[in-house]
């Protein structure tokens, strides 16, 4: 059990009861390397269009990502939106510095809310914060008032908003973000009948125009008393002003009555009734989330629909390229200030081809949006949402792209999704094509731009997943950037080309499907030929023996079997490597290279990183690869995946508990269950909300069930598990159902199965 609190069900949802005291209990500080050490713990929780930090202070943080990354009210150094009572002579409120003394309430944290609830004996207060399901880029917010005596009491109740914008980008940091903030952006007030806005204005030129460090459009924040509320308006004179709504409650002797309040960016909607609105988030919610039985451990049956809960809360609208992102967010986002990389959005919509498709299908536009129109995506985008390299070429991008769109295809028989034009970023100043073409001319870039090598394999350029693959292998990082050869890609592509050749076949391009085909095969015979006895090397450069014969490099190995290099004999002694060393003794899975070197690299200490940490995305893969294999080893990998796995071995650390980040240290760390860090970059500084600690195992679990698209276009499952979404239904006993826009066809244990569009049942 977690020391801060424990799983609870509420409206038939996970929820987290934090209950501890941070102040009291010496666990709850932790060291962020870049920042100095706080209690504070906070998780990320969203709807489309808004996403809001909760927190233990019981203060929560809003931030939008619709047209730049930028906070409305920054958590610096502690969120706002709270409740403040006066009562009696007496003023406590709903933040954790504030409550009545004596107390230590607590504070509950839902897939899209946050609730308190508090008394000082006279008044309880029962506060409730919903990102409601949607687009809305506000909050509503709740607030019951109850009398606890016999006497009638006169309330003051004050909703508190204080503006703190932040923008994040590039070359930003703590001090430089606030200092151009203060500088660049002032508010000015509006008050009305029972709302006040405070209206954003800029000022001043650009401190870094390369990385705006201020951009976008101006957003103004609104808060609005709603229905029945009774509320007057006050604020300070500050340039980032603190906004409140003042209502005088007379209560009766146990009475006890309602107010309703939104926050957040000004839009046009109007909310006639707060409680419709209230009611239909969480029904919605409860709708909209799927379900799963991962058999008799509930603690993981529960996690599986939080993950989809904070996977869709880190999805946002992207008002500058159309259609929606899933930033990987935690320090990339937060610290370091861009969305990247680019792999990473693909990657994160795969499992949501199960549960919101149109959701995935939107990611998978957004992100092809982002490639020259010769197809090579870039790195990432920063901050303000302009393409950006950051130094790095990475040969596997184009390869996410065309694996979502042949699994999206393989799921929902939506095919006439590929013949719709999408735009690029306008800074590409293309002309739109349809999605077809996009992802034919990123196949052509990884082809013809990207290349192989004298080994056949593809070529590393100076990146592929391993940011770090060009300098562990010891050779000039211009030299490896030319003729550095990556096994990992040539596996990947391996199995991903003939499934992009299915794809093409279905949308009537015979003549990419065959290249393509005939592409995936040669890579997997190039792979074959990697075997060294023990696991499959993992890079060539230039003039030097294959990087990886002396240490097993895990990224490779479950592509090597997933892709067929690996025979059935290879496969069970590289299985019998993997469980007596990569994953030995690991209580949160297998570590992505053993044995751990006695050296670290740039991202921390040995057992960090690269260095032998503990990757989300790999370990996907490695579940998804020895499924058929052995599975029991498979579930059990899956189990190490957890939420539950690291709260039972390291409960005091508060990553790892609600989310975590895409890495953890291994036990070769001196950090470890903690993540990788180093004075430079530090994924340790915001350890919170990677989308791939909600993403991978999500995905892991469905590959579980045998969900996967096959090379003729259809898809595979086979059972096991049980999972249950408003698309797709499967039964531990291999039956389920298929919600399909056009026609599919499904390899099930009962044979082949077509149909479609509408319901298909096996």
């Amino acid at each position: 059990m977690s020391l801060y609190g424990e799983w609870v069900t509420r409206a038939g949802l996970p929820a987290f009861e934090y209950r501890a005291d941070q102040d009291a209990l010496d666990e709850a500080e932790w060291d962020p390397i870049q920042a100095p050490p706080t209690r504070r713990h906070w998780v990320m929780v969203g709807n489309r269009g808004i996403q809001m930090q909760v927190a233990n202070d019981a203060t929560v943080a809003l931030f939008d990502e619709r047209h730049v990354a930028r906070w409305l009210t920054a958590p610096d150094p502690q969120g706002t939106g709270v409740s403040i009572i006066e009562v009696g002579g007496a003023r406590w409120g709903s933040a954790w510095d504030d409550r009545p003394p004596g107390t230590s309430p607590p504070r509950t944290i839902g897939p899209t809310w946050f609730h308190t609830e508090l008394s000082d004996g006279t008044v309880g207060l029962d506060r409730f914060v919903i990102c409601p399901d949607g687009e809305a880029p506000w909050v509503l917010v709740r607030v019951r008032l109850t009398n606890l005596t016999q006497q009638p009491v006169p309330v003051c109740h004050v909703e508190q908003w204080r503006v703190r914008p932040r923008f994040l980008n590039l070359f930003g940091t703590p001090d430089s973000r606030r200092a151009d903030a203060a500088e660049r952006v002032t508010f000015s007030v509006q008050a009305g009948r029972r709302r006040v806005f405070a209206v954003e204005a800029r000022r001043g030129e650009e401190r870094i125009p390369t990385f705006p460090q201020v951009s976008g459009p101006v957003v103004h924040f609104i808060l609005e008393a709603l229905g029945d509320t009774d509320a007057g308006t006050r604020h300070d004179e500050a340039e980032h002003p603190t906004l409140e709504l003042v209502s005088e409650v007379h209560l009766d002797a146990g009475g006890s009555c309602e107010l309703w309040f939104r926050a957040g960016a000004h839009d046009t909607t109007t909310v006639e009734d707060p409680t419709v609105v209230f009611e239909e988030a969480l029904s919605s919610l409860d709708t909209r989330l799927p379900r799963a039985d991962a058999g008799p451990d509930e603690a993981a049956r529960a996690e599986l629909t939080w993950h989809a809960a904070m996977l869709t809360g880190g999805l946002s609208r992207d008002e500058l390229i159309g259609g929606h992102t899933l930033n990987q967010s935690s320090a990339y986002l937060f610290t370091v200030g861009f969305n990247g990389a680019a792999r990473d959005p693909l990657q994160h919509a795969l499992p949501l081809v199960y549960s919101e498709p149109d959701a995935a299908l939107s990611v998978l536009r957004n992100t092809s949006a982002w490639a020259t129109p010769d197809g090579d995506l870039p790195y990432a985008l920063d901050g303000a949402k302009h393409p950006a390299a950051l130094g790095f070429e990475p040969s596997d991008q184009n390869l996410w792209a065309l694996a979502l769109a042949a699994e999206y295809a393989s799921a929902t028989g939506d095919t006439d999704a590929f013949t719709r034009l999408l735009a690029y970023h306008p800074e590409r100043r293309a002309r739109p094509v349809p999605l077809q073409e996009h992802l034919r001319r990123q196949f052509r870039y990884f082809v013809d731009q990207i290349g192989r090598g004298e080994h056949g394999h593809v070529h590393m350029r100076n990146a592929d997943w391993n940011d770090m693959a060009v300098i562990l292998s010891g050779v000039p990082r211009e030299s490896m950037s030319e003729a550095g050869e990556s096994v990992l890609n040539s596996a990947m592509a391996a199995w991903v080309l003939p499934r992009y050749a299915g794809l093409c076949d279905r949308l009537a391009d015979p003549a990419t499907a065959t290249e393509a085909r005939a592409l995936g095969e040669e890579l997997r015979l190039a792979v074959a030929r990697e075997w060294n006895g023990r696991w499959f090397n993992r890079a060539y450069a230039p003039h030097k023996e294959p990087l990886g014969e002396s240490d097993c490099w895990l990224e490779v190995q479950p592509w090597a079997i997933l892709c067929g290099a690996a025979d059935p004999e290879q496969a069970s002694l590289l299985l019998e490597t993997i469980d007596g060393g990569v994953r030995a003794g690991s209580p949160l899975g297998a570590r992505v290279r053993w044995p751990v070197p006695d050296e670290g690299d740039l991202l921390g200490a040995p057992g960090e990183g690269t260095a032998g940490g503990i990757w989300f995305a790999v370990n996907m893969t490695l579940v998804w690869a020895i499924r058929d294999i052995d599975p029991e080893l498979a579930w059990d990998e899956w189990r190490r995946m957890t939420l539950a796995a690291h709260t039972e071995a390291y409960p005091a650390i508060w990553s790892g508990t609600l989310t975590g980040p895409d890495a953890y240290n291994s036990i070769e760390s001196p950090r470890p269950g903690q993540s990788w860090g180093s004075p430079l970059l530090a994924m340790q500084s915001n350890p919170l909300n990677n989308l791939h600690s909600h993403a991978q195992p999500l995905l892991a679990y469905l590959r579980l069930l045998g969900l996967e698209p096959a090379p003729d276009g259809a898809l595979r499952v086979r059972g096991g598990g049980a999972w249950s979404s408003r698309n797709v239904e499967v039964r531990s006993d291999g039956h389920g159902r298929l919600e399909a826009s056009g026609e599919v066809a499904l390899d099930t244990p009962f044979g082949r199965v077509e149909g479609g569009p509408g319901t298909v049942e096996w």
